[in-house]
């Protein structure tokens, strides 16, 4: 595959966590494991090309992501399947196609990107237990960068000694 928008991460496939002296390194997944998961998650139709970059990059292991434990081998797909039983649970539905990315707290915080929006998607938080703010409910809210800006974004953290998080 030809990297156009991760090359920071395709250029720093390990990097020192934390100044620890231990380095984290990336690992992908394959092509056809991709075009399952978009058969599974996108009715067939391709990822963004962003987001099929990072998952052929760092589909099973990426230092400024957090996957969690899984109990598989297969960790997008285990990814996705918490994800949507959290957003199940506490009611949440998109009306538009999305994918998850990354997720805390026994998925209840998720990180995913809208598969509509080109080839570059913006990134949003969303928290499924209900949070306010200033009085008002937001539970799904972009942070304002690209999937390509918000990944250069942590490993330039990583690189200054700092947690990506």
């Amino acid at each position: 595959m030809i990297i156009e928008y991760l090359k920071l991460l395709q250029n720093n496939p390990s990097l020192e966590i934390n100044r620890s002296g231990q380095f984290s390194t990336i690992n992908g997944i394959s092509e056809a494991e991709i075009q399952q998961l978009e058969q599974q998650y996108n009715g067939g139709t391709p990822f963004p090309k962003a987001l099929r970059e990072l998952l052929f990059l760092a589909g099973n292991s990426c230092y400024v992501l957090e996957y969690g434990y899984k109990e598989t081998n297969n960790i997008q797909q285990e990814l996705q399947e918490e994800a949507l039983e959290s957003i199940i649970l506490y009611n949440r539905t998109f009306n538009r196609p999305f994918y998850v990315i990354e997720s805390y707290d026994g998925a209840e915080i998720i990180t995913l990107a809208f598969l509509d929006e080109g080839d570059n998607p913006m990134v949003y938080t969303v928290y499924l237990p209900e949070l306010k703010y200033d009085n008002a409910t937001a539970w799904c809210t972009s942070i304002g960068k690209n999937l390509k800006d918000f990944i250069n974004t942590r490993i330039d953290k990583v690189k200054q000694g700092f947690t990506p998080f």
